[in-house]
């Protein structure tokens, strides 16, 4: 196992509750890939002219702080530190880029864990779902911050570290497509429930892009704070 904790840093102040009890889990998970220039850079891949969208399985999610099991499956387990936007606390559905932010309950601390040879290796080029969906995958939290609180979701920073080594330090500036125009693409002819997870996408620096590739291990702790 490793450790991984999502820090809110500055935005810890106005930190609220999740809008789904224990005992229930958010109606879906929508994970954006190459949703950053830098990170898409870092892959050799040209910018997407639209959202590349995957999904996540609610038994992905564990809280801030807890362990996250290495599956024996899967050798190259690697870090995304995100932004999550969560819906609500109303329904959404084809809303334009203009009112999109209306329709965000709240944000959170994202760790999108990824296994990269699921994700590009296995099955004819890959399996993104599969690659993503491992138990423990989603470390979250540890609380959501109101939306209210995030006016411009745009200016935020993303920092992450392994075992305090800074491996991400970006602005949510780089994104490809805003926050707001993710929320107006996938409301089209699609209802996004209240609590739904929108994971904005990651920035340059993960393990995978390094060289020599850096690879979770056991012991490792992973740390992404915004601010």
């Amino acid at each position: 196992t490793i450790m991984c904790s999502t820090q809110p840093s500055a935005l810890s102040a106005a930190a609220g509750t999740f809008p789904w009890n224990p005992t229930s889990a958010p109606p879906l998970i929508l994970g954006i890939g190459m949703n950053f220039a830098s990170h898409a850079k870092e892959l050799g891949k040209p910018l997407p002219t639209e959202p590349v969208v995957f999904s996540k399985g609610a038994n992905t999610i564990v809280a801030s702080g807890s362990p996250v099991v290495l599956p024996p499956e899967e050798p190259k387990v690697d870090f995304e530190g995100e932004l999550a936007a969560i819906i609500g606390p109303k329904p959404c559905k084809d809303v334009s880029v203009e009112e999109a932010l209306s329709c965000v309950w709240g944000y959170c601390v994202a760790n999108d864990l990824s296994g990269r040879s699921w994700q590009f290796e296995h099955f004819n080029g890959g399996q993104w779902v599969r690659s993503k969906s491992f138990d423990t995958f989603l470390p979250l939290g540890p609380t959501m911050v109101h939306a209210s609180q995030i006016p411009d979701p745009q200016s935020l920073q993303i920092t992450t570290k392994l075992n305090g080594e800074v491996m991400q330090d970006c602005s949510t500036a780089d994104m490809v497509f805003s926050v707001a125009e993710l929320i107006a693409s996938l409301s089209k002819s699609s209802t996004l429930l209240p609590g739904t997870v929108i994971l904005t996408g990651t920035p340059k620096g993960v393990g995978h892009s390094r060289t020599p590739p850096r690879y979770l291990r056991e012991g490792d702790v992973v740390s992404v704070a915004i601010s």
